[in-house]
């Protein structure tokens, strides 16, 4: 008999998150000025005029990747670059672009995070529910479909085809159709790294039950 929904994100939840965080997080006081000042970077970036954090309410996958400062900047620098000021793909299209990708890599903190803010961003449970069907679900008119289908075949071949590749061309520019790209592949990175080092849901984050 095969498992119900609920029960396979139980069990990827106890994959994932059973066992503590193989890396722990740096002492909150010790680098309280540097993860503030990147975390107001990161949030400012993709949400203007937003309020700094109080230090207590940082993430703490903030205060685990500043171990590794030259190796997080450079990562901070690319998410800034496509999903802040710069960004030329639409907000739409990321959102779906990414939880496709969280879905797909079964990734709990990285779904159910950007869930959270794919309904700040207008999306409904319902079309949440859907991206977790992917490009086949009936609904998505054909750029969407083709936004879904993209990433399903980087992820099944690490290619486009042809076909999907002309339907997204339909309406993106060839710059936007990077950003695409590229953007797929932060997230599949950022899911292994979340991931394998076992990060702990924040508050709030439903990980794969997120809707």
């Amino acid at each position: 008999m095969s498992q119900s929904p609920e029960a396979r994100a139980a069990a990827r939840h106890e994959e994932v998150l059973g066992q503590p965080p193989r890396l722990p997080p740096l002492d909150r006081q010790s680098v309280a000025e540097q993860v503030q000042a990147d975390t107001q970077r990161l949030r400012g970036s993709v949400v203007a005029d937003q309020p700094p954090l109080p230090l207590d309410a940082i993430p703490e996958i903030m205060f685990t990747m500043c171990r590794y400062p030259g190796l997080w900047q450079k990562l901070m620098d690319l998410t800034v670059e496509i999903q802040g000021a710069n960004a030329v793909l639409p907000l739409r299209d990321r959102k779906l672009a990414i939880l496709r990708t969280g879905w797909l890599c079964q990734a709990p903190y990285e779904f159910g995070e950007h869930v959270n803010q794919a309904h700040r961003a207008g999306f409904t449970a319902e079309e949440v529910e859907r991206i977790t069907v992917g490009s086949t679900a009936s609904e998505w008119n054909e750029h969407e479909r083709a936004i879904l289908r993209a990433v399903e075949e980087l992820h099944a071949d690490t290619m486009i085809s042809d076909e999907t590749w002309g339907r997204l061309a339909k309406r993106l520019s060839e710059h936007q159709l990077v950003e695409l790209l590229i953007l797929v592949g932060q997230f599949v990175a950022t899911a292994y790294f979340q991931n394998a080092l076992r990060l702990r849901l924040e508050p709030g984050n439903r990980g794969l039950t997120a809707r």
